[in-house]
C-alpha cells in the first residue's frame, strides 16, 4: 500500500483531526491490505508468508468489528456498509 494511498484512507475514515487509531481507520486499512494481498496470492499462488499474513489480518480485522459491533452497532452497520463487506 502506498502512502499518499494509506493518507487518503485515513482521511476518509477518520473520526475527528488528527484520528490515525479508531477502530474505523484500523478496519479501513486493513481492508485495503487484504484486498492486494488477495490480489498477489491470485498470481503467487505457493506464497505461503504472505498467505499466514492475509490469515492474521483478516482474523484482526474481524476482532475489530466485533468489538466495534459491541459498542456501537449503528456504527458497525454503517462501516461495513461503506466498505462493502458481507451482504
Amino acid at each position: 500500500m502506498r502512502l499518499a494511498n494509506k493518507k487518503e484512507i485515513m482521511e476518509e475514515y477518520k473520526l475527528s483531526e488528527g484520528d490515525t487509531g479508531s477502530v474505523d481507520v484500523q478496519v479501513a486499512l486493513l481492508t485495503t491490505k487484504i484486498k492486494e494481498l488477495t490480489e498477489h496470492l491470485k498470481i503467487h499462488k505457493k506464497d505461503f508468508g504472505a498467505r499466514r499474513g492475509l490469515l492474521m489480518m483478516v482474523g484482526k480485522r474481524k476482532k475489530l468489528l466485533q468489538y466495534l459491533k459491541n459498542k456501537d452497532p449503528k456504527k458497525y452497520r454503517e462501516l461495513i456498509a461503506r466498505l462493502g463487506l458481507r451482504k
